[in-house]
């Protein structure tokens, strides 16, 4: 599949939309890439400085069968940024897991399947066993944030204020939310 691709390549994507003089759309809009460039500080930020709980590191390490974690992802998503390093950092734990990075906007559209209140909304997480059976899904973010998101968009707030208040709580939060969900799921 052309929209499946490796941890290694979801990186460099970030790398080749900021060497292209004119970027891609939707990248090509200068309020957008400035986005996307703070996605990719805070996802370098999560990488060096995130850290797997112990309980969560424990059950991932106890995993004895394979497993392929299929990540719907985009560098333009901001919930991304925040949740992918600590789930990357999960499946580094395993060698049992395998890590695929799957591209929401490229078909064939693997998100069709698995929407959050009728939309697409990423990241989105889809563990399945090595007869490509789903076992879990997860996403687009931790329950609590979801709340948050979810009245932020009852209140009509503008994207500027949702922006803000989500990287408030992921700030907060320090990815134990996402941990805490992960230990319940797969405990």
């Amino acid at each position: 599949m052309e929209n499946i691709t490796t941890w290694e390549k979801y990186l460099d994507k970030f790398e080749e939309v900021l060497a292209q003089e004119t970027p891609q759309p939707p990248y090509d809009d200068p309020m957008y890439l400035d986005y996307f460039k703070l996605n990719r500080s805070r996802q370098r930020r999560w990488l060096k400085t995130a850290e797997i709980n112990a309980d969560l590191a424990q059950i991932i390490k106890s995993i004895d069968k394979k497993q392929t974690w299929y990540l719907i992802t985009e560098p333009w998503c901001g919930d991304a940024a925040h949740n992918v390093p600590f789930i990357y950092k999960m499946t580094e734990l395993n060698p049992n897991i395998e890590l695929k990075i799957v591209w929401r906007d490229t078909a064939p559209y693997m998100i069709e399947n698995y929407l959050t209140n009728g939309g697409k909304s990423i990241p989105k997480l889809v563990i399945r066993d090595e007869n490509e059976k789903d076992l879990h899904v997860w996403g687009p973010r931790p329950a609590e944030c979801q709340t948050l998101y979810e009245q932020l968009k009852t209140e009509n707030a503008d994207f500027e204020k949702q922006k803000i208040e989500l990287q408030n709580w992921y700030n907060k939060d320090k990815g134990q939310s996402l941990q805490n969900e992960f230990v319940e799921m797969l405990g």
